[in-house]
């Protein structure tokens, strides 16, 4: 792993606080920080201990681990497996056949979404492998099907309300 640039975790730290909206005056508070000493940090000039990046990350809400590897404190591991399946694996709440049925469960999740993913990656290549290429305004086109703005308001039929006062009830009749 590539050591991390100087001044890259002050870097790292602005675009997590704009990301979040926090202004410098507010992290700074949440972490337990003077404002100057997180502007700081922020330009590059101090380098944070691991307290400090732990008190930031939560003051960001994001996670410390994050903000350890950015610093260079610690390398990024390589996801052997994921957290989800760590902490289902940890907990001996659950019986053994519990876990078993909760990992299944999720690397069945996993493999669908994966799937699903490559499908419409696929069905998304052939639809652009075999569309043509637009001719001047797609929108004058006349082969569009597509309705203008004012067309949706017209194709909407309106909403029927049901007999009675307006509430919609179920009968249960016993048998």
């Amino acid at each position: 792993m590539a050591l991390p640039k100087v001044g890259s975790i002050g870097e790292y730290i602005r675009e997590q606080r704009t990301h979040a909206k926090i202004s410098l005056r507010q992290l700074a508070t949440a972490a337990g920080v003077s404002n100057p000493y997180l502007s700081q940090i922020e330009r590059g000039l101090r380098k944070p201990s691991a307290e400090i990046l732990n008190q930031i990350a939560k003051g960001l809400h994001i996670s410390s681990q994050a903000l350890y590897v950015q610093a260079g404190l610690i390398e990024e591991r390589e996801p052997e497996e994921s957290d989800v399946l760590a902490a289902i694996r940890a907990d001996h709440l659950i019986t053994e056949r519990q876990r078993q049925v909760l990992v299944d469960i999720y690397e069945s999740f996993r493999k669908e979404n994966l799937a699903a993913a490559a499908e419409e990656e696929a069905r998304l290549a052939a639809e652009t492998a075999t569309s043509p290429a637009p001719e001047g305004d797609p929108a004058s086109s006349p082969d569009d099907e597509t309705p203008l703005p004012g067309e949706y308001l017209t194709a909407l039929k309106p909403y029927a309300v049901p007999p009675g006062d307006g509430h919609i009830t179920k009968e249960i009749k016993e048998g």
